[in-house]
């Protein structure tokens, strides 16, 4: 560790899907750049997933443009190791300026100039611009419903890995979105006895007339969406490419033996208490699938492309008893449930962040990921420019608008400096 701050044009912190992508395109525009990463590259990959974990697309769709996965056939859906492997490789294939290892544990304006000084583990950094690339997934939230000194389990889906983690007994998992249906459906496979709490959600097909769900996105122009609609802003999506990619369809969970009930409300005298809205939800969950299905049928129709008729895809499950009798509340001793898995989502902590780009909730204020505060940028955002942002090929487009930005202000920069040589030489030649 050194005194002296180590100086850079531009910092990016954080070596995932985002800074490794950002990388590619700040070496494309010729800047001058560091990444930095406090554990490996693509760690969340690694170990911030449960062990059966795989991409929620295609390995022809899921992936940067420049290059393909190895060993993975295109419509195969990759596992999260050969997704982190790919990330490492991708690095090197560019030759990226990472530095593992290195924690950022502030950042802070430079007082009376431009720039920004970041407090690391391994001693200062000067830079010029920063780019956080740090993701949205970083602090798991478990609501605060069932105290901490119940007699169970209770673990965030970050910290889940596999069913012989948990306890012996019935598992009560909590969240309808990607995580939380592939979790409750690898329990249920293992032999567990699974309540699934179901909220609002949007359930599209994985695929449909022999096309994945990303295809129909791309084709009917789903993906340059530029905001979410109004009251959407949290409504999880329940895709999964589990098991070859499977549409999740809750009632079939349920007949398979999954016991679904409405969101989790409460908890008091040993008992957890529902919300009467599982009817609900699952009824707005197909609506919103059988209209995708209608819009992918209207495109067939109006573009005159040849794809076969999938009439299976229109086949209602008969509804299930926990359906037609919604459970209201479980008490834990009855239903022998040891565990509760929190597939709740996430949040980001900023707070090491000591400067003007946020609003009053703690939220990025940004463009496209270009903050408030001059030269600060953000990256791998949800909704950062459009609906692909978070996704992997979404987040390399992104990191192409937020370089060329940076490649722009450094013209503008260049033009400055040489203007402001030209002046001082001819005042010289003057005297």
């Amino acid at each position: 560790m050194t005194n002296e701050p180590e100086k850079i044009d531009t910092l990016v912190i954080g070596a995932g899907q985002a800074g490794v992508a950002m990388s590619e395109h700040l070496t494309n525009n010729q800047v001058p750049h560091l990444v930095l990463e406090r554990a490996r590259i693509a760690e969340r990959w690694r170990t911030g997933r449960w062990d059966s974990l795989v991409a929620n697309g295609p390995a022809w769709h899921d992936r940067f443009p420049n290059m393909h996965f190895d060993n993975i056939e295109p419509d195969a859906f990759a596992d999260k190791e050969a997704v982190a492997d790919y990330f490492v490789a991708y690095a090197e294939k560019i030759n990226a300026p990472i530095r593992c290892g290195v924690d950022v544990t502030l950042l802070e304006k430079i007082p009376d100039r431009s720039g920004f000084r970041i407090t690391t583990s391994n001693g200062l950094v000067e830079a010029n611009r920063v780019i956080t690339a740090t993701g949205p997934f970083q602090t798991p939230v478990i609501p605060p419903i069932v105290p901490a000194d119940a007699d169970l389990v209770q673990i965030h889906s970050h910290d889940y890995k596999n069913p012989a983690q948990l306890p012996n007994g019935a598992v009560l998992v909590v969240g309808s979105g990607s995580s939380g249906t592939q979790i409750a459906d690898e329990l249920q496979k293992a032999g567990r006895q699974v309540y699934l709490s179901v909220g609002p959600h949007d359930r599209p097909p994985r695929a449909y007339r022999g096309r994945d769900f990303v295809w129909w996105l791309g084709v009917l122009g789903k993906w340059e969406m530029q905001a979410m609609e109004p009251g959407t802003q949290h409504v999880t999506i329940s895709v999964s490419g589990a098991n070859g990619g499977k549409t999740i369809d809750f009632k079939r969970l349920a007949n398979e033996g999954i016991i679904l009930t409405g969101m989790t409300a409460s908890f008091e005298a040993g008992s957890l208490n529902f919300a009467d809205d599982l009817a609900e939800n699952i009824a707005n969950g197909n609506a919103n699938y059988l209209s995708v299905l209608d819009e992918a049928d209207a495109f067939v129709l109006r573009s005159g492309i040849d794809l076969p008729e999938d009439p299976e895809a229109r086949r209602v499950e008969p509804d299930p008893q926990c359906l037609i009798n919604p459970i209201k509340s479980l008490q834990l001793s009855e239903s022998n449930i040891g565990a509760i898995v929190w597939a709740t989502g996430f949040t980001a902590d900023y707070s090491w962040m000591h400067v003007d780009a946020f609003d009053e909730a703690g939220k990025p204020r940004h463009q496209r990921g270009i903050s408030s505060e001059p030269g600060i940028y953000f990256l791998g955002l949800p909704w950062q420019s459009n609906r692909g942002s978070s996704f992997i090929w979404g987040v390399w487009h992104d990191a192409k608008l937020i370089a060329d930005h940076i490649g722009i202000q450094r013209d503008y920069m260049s033009h400055h400096d040489a203007a402001a040589l030209k002046s001082n030489s001819a005042h010289i030649v003057n005297e």
